[in-house]
């Protein structure tokens, strides 16, 4: 299955989501593009209010631990993103680094 990409979101039961093959041009290569896209946008404006809430230090215990439950969904996301871009990186560089066949004529 090393033609597969890891999709940006899981089964119903928790299962990892792949597409297998293609150009990356398909309709859902754009759409997984796109749901990465808004995760880590996602993951970026949290992290900063994270870091206004935490310098406050004016929070509740339950603000605390909303918080925590969304850092730690926004990093699962942010890790799967990461995962399956490292694995279509180096899939390229695999690529790059195999012999071209010669042209007969």
């Amino acid at each position: 299955m090393d033609t597969a990409r890891l999709l940006p979101w899981a089964s119903p039961e928790g299962k990892p989501c792949f597409l297998l093959a293609g150009d990356g041009a398909g309709y859902v290569s754009r759409l997984a593009d796109e749901v990465e896209a808004a995760q880590l946008a996602a993951a970026e404006e949290l992290n900063a209010e994270a870091g206004r809430v935490l310098r406050g230090r004016m929070w509740t215990p339950g603000e605390l631990h909303l918080l925590a439950v969304e850092l730690n969904d926004s990093l699962r996301n942010v890790r799967r993103v990461a995962e399956s871009r490292g694995a279509r990186l180096l899939r390229k560089e695999e690529a790059q680094e195999l012999p071209r066949p010669e042209r007969c004529e």
